[in-house]
């Protein structure tokens, strides 16, 4: 049987990122050219983590009870045909077009399990010292998908007309699926006991009941909501203060991506040097300092070093937050428990737009600025809860009474 390798499961997981960052800057485009209403616009965009909201922890689970190779599989093919149905939606026009591109993007967030599977597939191959570090694997795909997609989005538009860029997504996934087939192998130990069979929202409870476990996911739903109003103003901003196109707003989310692909690089040295606990107050502060900045940066300069801290300590902050995650989920209910805290993260992302969009119609610095100390806040949590309870309890067994 082939050995379990983390080199292969990040090639899925970026191949996979490469078709989703292909598409997904089209979509508004798309959208609007077929005649959609605003809120329309939003329903298309924000369907995609919909469903991976209700989706993804079911799909966890399976994977707890059959393996993660037959989910992953399953989850490529799915991908592929998503994308071919984006194609086809975008040779069409009017209404018909319009639900092609929202079936699409249903089918594409139910069929999306690669990362919260992946997050378990590394789980199940890493040591618990390692297990930070593998998490920051996936950080590398995202930045490199991130980077590479739109790219290859653009061009493949420009060389094959307006269905060019799902047609390349659908073969990216197609290849993904056939390097899954050929080289990707079981992970999940078949000595693991069987998962209990909870209902969707019982395996919530179950799992947020856990006191540690339902702070870390916590923590990652706020860094992830964080992110969201970070990520859905970020454009609006730079193109108030420099009137940036989209051709250098693309440069600096290149400039992000490059920065997070090398802060994943040395994951490993800082998880050994501060611990996660350490990294996961010290990330949320950094986010919260930079956020508070970057509304209020007048020059370019400025912004990039503001851009720059931000990105440095939001790409420190998922991967011992997931790392932490793992290590204090059971052995038998990896793919579950990361499954949940995925849709958390999903969660922030559908309402974290919402409301730094609805924050920037008053004033461009507010959802900056309490995103700012909702970081912060959390921090000072983190520290409490994961720095000063851990020395609290280490205290009380080495002086019992």
């Amino acid at each position: 049987m082939k050995k379990p390798s983390l080199l292969v499961i990040f090639l899925t997981v970026f191949i996979d990122l490469i078709g989703f960052g292909l598409v997904l800057p089209l979509l508004p485009r798309y959208a609007d050219r077929f005649g959609a209403p605003g809120w329309g616009i939003g329903l298309i965009i924000s369907s995609y983590s919909i469903m991976q909201f209700f989706f993804t922890p079911w799909w966890g689970k399976l994977s707890d009870q059959i393996g993660r190779r037959p989910v992953i599989l399953v989850s490529t093919t799915g991908s592929t045909i998503s994308y071919v149905l984006f194609a086809l939606a975008s040779g069409m026009e009017g209404a018909s077009g319009l639900w092609m591109l929202l079936v699409s993007r249903v089918f594409a967030g139910i069929a999306g399990a690669n990362l919260s599977v992946a997050s378990a597939y590394i789980a199940d191959v890493t040591t618990r010292e390692n297990r930070s570090k593998g998490m920051g694997l996936i950080g590398v795909a995202f930045g490199l998908g991130f980077m590479i997609g739109p790219a290859i989005g653009a061009f493949s538009a420009k060389l094959f007309g307006l269905t060019g860029p799902g047609w390349v997504a659908a073969a990216i996934c197609g290849t993904n699926f056939i390097l899954a087939c050929a080289i990707l192998a079981e992970s999940r130990k078949s000595s693991s006991e069987p998962v209990p069979d909870r209902p969707k929202f019982d395996q919530w409870l179950h799992t947020l009941r856990q006191p540690r476990l339902g702070f870390l996911i916590g923590v990652f739903f706020l860094a992830a909501f964080c992110f969201a109003c970070f990520e859905t103003t970020l454009s609006l901003l730079l193109g108030r203060t420099f009137q940036y196109d989209e051709t250098r707003l693309g440069y600096l989310f290149a400039y992000c991506g490059l920065i997070s692909i090398l802060v994943q690089g040395v994951m490993g040295r800082l998880v050994r040097r501060f611990g996660e606990p350490g990294l996961i107050c010290t990330s949320l502060v950094g986010i919260g300092v930079s956020l508070a900045l970057l509304p209020f940066m007048g020059s370019l300069l400025t912004m990039l070093m503001a851009l720059g801290l931000y990105t440095i300590f939001s790409s420190i902050n998922r991967a011992p937050t997931m790392g932490m995650i793992s290590m204090n989920a059971p052995e038998n209910e990896q793919g579950n428990t990361l499954g949940v805290a995925q849709s958390a993260g999903t969660l922030a992302r559908i309402f974290g737009p919402i409301f730094a969009a609805w924050l920037y119609s008053f004033r461009p610095a507010l959802p900056y600025v309490i995103c700012a100390g909702v970081a912060v806040v959390a921090a000072v949590l983190a520290w409490f809860y994961l720095i000063r309870g851990d020395r609290s309890v280490e205290m009380s067994t080495a002086n019992p009474a």
